[in-house]
């Protein structure tokens, strides 16, 4: 500390008896200064305690060396394995990860988008609130690149990853209707969430080619995907009339299935003779559940990783950069809530 405050590179200068220059010289250029000279400066930096403002060089030149990743959700286990994905790829590009959580309000993350453009990133990974939404383009417009994660692309106006999540409710419910279950409950919501949309609609396709009566499919909206919806949907669930109720849950993420399954052994139930159940992500916790959870994987780091090279192809190379919308292969991993030993197909 200089008489109480950080030390400047002005100090530095004074107390090593060199230009502003000179200092400059031995932190951008230090083969153009003398090795006395530099070990002068050098030493004046680590007596006063002097750190360079790596920000405000990096501002200065234009772009800072980091990424930065808008999460919808940080409570879910699953955006946080995405997270460290992009953090493989951007240590491998020797950039720093800057992580925002949006919490699913759009006005939240309009904020963390606006400051995130004043720190100048590389580049922007997001899992919006809404795709469609008119700040997004405005990033691109300013030279931002910027990346959808866990959402589809609309209109090839940017670079998206995101898994086939109409043929991941597909396979939830095939798998549940393997098993002999005719009355199935599909819990999710609210629908104006792109994944519950798409996982609804594959449980819907698969339903109908299997030829079963439309009504016995039944759809449970819940206002969030989280561990308290999932209970409440439990609560729903018991409440109908024992010849009408469906001997089988899927779930639109592990959290609401987590919830369903703490509820149904709570009241008494038995999983899976009396309710089985299916989740989608495979978060961790779902293998560690009292009754191991049956789920829908993603995989979640690739979906990082393929993100954040794409955000960095396209900031590295913008003249040569293709949009792409790369979409994964989700796979059932089918444990002891759909009485099925644990395997993966």
């Amino acid at each position: 500390m200089v008489n109480g405050r950080t030390p400047s590179v002005k100090d530095v200068a004074r107390s090593a008896g060199v230009s502003l220059g000179t200092v400059s010289n031995v932190m951008n250029r230090p083969e153009v200064v003398s090795p006395s000279t530099r070990e002068r400066v050098e030493r004046a930096m680590a007596e006063l305690g002097f750190v360079r403002n790596e920000s405000a060089r990096q501002l200065r030149a234009g772009t800072s060396r980091t990424l930065a990743y808008v999460m919808l959700d940080g409570s879910n286990p699953f955006f946080h394995d995405v997270a460290q994905g992009i953090e493989l790829a951007a240590e491998e590009a020797d950039l720093s990860l800057f992580i925002c959580n949006s919490n699913g309000r759009a006005d939240r993350e309009e904020v963390h988008l606006d400051r995130l453009m004043q720190q100048r990133v590389q580049g922007i990974l997001i899992t919006p609130v809404n795709p469609e939404a008119p700040h997004l383009a405005e990033i691109s417009r300013r030279g931002i690149p910027v990346v959808i994660v866990d959402r589809v692309g609309v209109g090839g106006a940017f670079c998206s990853v995101a898994v086939d999540d109409v043929l991941g409710g597909r396979i939830a419910v095939e798998h549940l209707a393997e098993q002999g279950h005719t009355r199935v409950a599909v819990v999710g919501g609210p629908e104006s969430i792109g994944q519950v949309r798409e996982r609804l609609e594959g449980a819907r396709q698969i339903w109908a080619e299997l030829g079963l009566p439309p009504d016995d499919l039944i759809y449970l909206p819940t206002a969030a995907l989280t561990v308290a919806e999932g209970r409440s949907a439990g609560e729903r669930l018991a409440g109908i009339p024992a010849r009408r109720r469906p001997t089988a849950a899927f779930c639109a993420n592990d959290l609401l299935a987590l919830g369903l399954l703490q509820q149904t052994i709570g009241a008494g139930l038995r999983v899976p003779e009396e309710l089985a159940i299916v989740g989608f992500d495979d978060i961790e916790f779902a293998a560690a559940a009292a009754v191991p959870l049956t789920s829908v994987r993603q995989p979640r780091q690739e979906l990082g990783r393929a993100a954040a090279q794409l955000v960095l192809d396209e900031a590295t190379n913008p003249d040569h950069h293709h949009h792409q919308q790369p979409l994964f292969v989700p796979e059932l991993v089918a444990r002891a809530s759909t009485v099925v030993r644990s395997r993966a197909y």
